[in-house]
């Protein structure tokens, strides 16, 4: 009997891109809000090895699968491991910034544990998930979360920023590589030093806090992601911003009818998503 896997998806609430690493990430510091949209992912015991199937071709099938690389990691820890066939029901679009493909590596370690009854602990997944990938530890947890570090040293944030999320996708495909390249020539020591665990102690949101450093490489770049984030403003969202490097563009509202009047004007040119952040238990 197959176990479901919720997968969900991401937006970064202000990302701040400090110092290059010798491993050639960058450290960051941003805050990671968990969004109830995401894939759906099955799990199923099978004889041996992982079996891989999705409705997205360009999804790879095989050793290259991040769902994939999950499995493995928990396979030289067990090496008695059975095998696992991986159904993934695609929805978060590739490279759109929303953290898909994380989030459903992370969601296939938190199911081969149930399925297995494998009994490790969320913070042991954690340091297995940091080897697949920078967003990966992320998921394991979810929610509202600091990230620090290349995104895998984690603090939980009791407070979640509330509202109706429009994810705003237009057809255009932005590299993450290509914006980190680019981003190196816009670092500003002064400008990275804001620290966003300062929003715990402000009673009033203030986006002023929250920018994306990947903005001033994207926008210039690709015109149209500043336009559709000052629609967005322009529709009465309270803060609009790129997720990660891009593609997406997100605006936060405080009512549904001023998202849903949003999202009838930009879904005849984009993919567009409305969507809540995750509950806390």
């Amino acid at each position: 009997m197959g176990i479901d896997c919720p997968s969900f998806s991401k937006v970064n609430i202000g990302l701040k891109i400090l110092e290059k690493r010798s491993d050639d990430y960058h450290n960051i510091n941003t805050i990671f809000q968990e969004l109830q949209f995401g894939d759906i992912i099955t799990i199923d015991k099978s004889d041996h090895g992982c079996d891989i199937i999705c409705d997205d071709i360009r999804i790879p099938k095989g050793k290259n699968n991040i769902c994939y690389k999950s499995y493995d990691e928990l396979n030289k820890i067990f090496s008695n491991l059975n095998g696992v066939k991986i159904t993934i029901k695609k929805k978060v679009p590739i490279g759109s910034g929303l953290g898909g493909g994380s989030a459903n590596a992370a969601s296939v370690l938190k199911g081969i544990c149930k399925l297995f009854d494998l009994n490790l602990s969320n913070d042991e997944l954690e340091s297995i998930a940091v080897k697949i990938g920078a967003d990966v530890p992320f998921f394991i947890k979810g929610r509202t979360q600091l990230g620090m570090g290349i995104g895998e040293i984690l603090m939980p944030i009791n407070k979640t920023f509330k509202g109706f999320y429009l994810l705003v996708i237009p057809k255009i495909s932005i590299s993450t590589k290509w914006a980190n390249s680019k981003i190196k020539n816009k670092l500003n020591s002064e400008k990275t030093l804001t620290n966003f665990a300062r929003f715990l102690g402000e009673k009033k949101f203030s986006p002023e806090l929250f920018e994306n450093d990947f903005e001033d490489v994207v926008i210039p770049t690709y015109p149209e992601i500043g336009l559709i984030k000052n629609q967005l403003i322009e529709f009465g969202s309270k803060f609009a911003s790129l997720s990660g490097s891009g593609s997406t563009v997100y605006g936060i509202f405080n009512d549904e009818a001023s998202a849903k009047e949003a999202e009838l004007f930009f879904q005849n040119s984009n993919m567009t998503i409305l969507t809540e952040p995750t509950k806390i238990n």
